[in-house]
């Protein structure tokens, strides 16, 4: 018997990653065509931008809190959410969720200490860089942490915005990140996190200068971990860690 695996997709490039690379991975480990049962629900992005930029948690809050509860309702046993900036609202104070969700920076994190990494570069949204979740993550597992300048958060979050979560990948967005993860390796750096769902969709393994920690990949497979019982099912409601 597997687990039902809940997506509350925010972003759509980055939960349509998450979605195939988990159906992907339960297909290549047990027997062709078979996985858990899979629920995505997916409000319109367009509706929390605003909240974003207004810093408004509740609200934002307030919508995945509603989403989850479509999950919980299609009896999902846990959720997961492929969108680290929307773990900043998830983390707020708040009424727990309905059902348990596994955090995308806790396996993230826990990855980086397993591979014995010492300082991870914050590749992400503005929000993301500048943001306590993985400070926190991190933090919490002895390990160090750096994001790039003002500038280079500014164009890397346009890139995010204005094009990968359109779908749009182009070989310029791909050289500027490329350099801005140059510049996270000259600052010590010894691995970078791609903390946009949507990242991973331009930079790889093979044209990173740092070793990555692919966010989306992760966190897929370890939904998949404990839908088969090979992973604790998570505890978390969200709130403060």
């Amino acid at each position: 018997m597997t687990l039902h695996i809940g997506i509350l997709a925010h972003s759509a490039e980055g939960a349509t990653l998450c979605y195939r690379t988990a159906w992907l991975d339960c297909v290549s480990r047990i027997v062709a065509h078979f996985h858990p049962e899979f629920t995505m629900s997916c409000v319109d992005m367009h509706l929390g931008l605003d909240a974003w930029e207004r810093g408004d948690l509740e609200m934002l809050r307030s919508i995945f809190l509603a989403d989850a509860g479509k999950l919980a309702a299609a009896g999902c046993d846990f959720f997961v959410l492929p969108d680290n900036t929307a773990h900043i609202a998830l983390e707020a104070p708040g009424a727990p969720f309905p059902i348990p969700c596994l955090h995308i920076g806790e396996v993230v994190a826990d990855r980086a200490r397993a591979d014995g990494r010492r300082k991870i570069g914050i590749l992400g949204t503005d929000w993301t860089m500048t943001g306590p979740v993985y400070p926190g993550v991190l933090g919490r597992r002895g390990l160090d942490w750096e994001i790039p300048d003002e500038a280079d958060r500014q164009t890397v979050h346009g890139i995010i915005f204005d094009e990968l979560c359109l779908g749009i990948l182009t070989d310029e967005s791909r050289a500027t990140c490329v350099g801005v993860i140059d510049g996270l390796a000259a600052r010590g750096c010894d691995a970078v996190a791609l903390v946009c769902t949507e990242i991973p969709l331009l930079i790889g393994a093979e044209n990173s200068p740092l070793p990555i920690f692919d966010s989306t990949r992760l966190l897929a497979k370890a939904a998949v971990e404990v839908a088969l019982g090979d992973r604790p099912l998570p505890a978390w409601r969200g709130g403060p860690l």
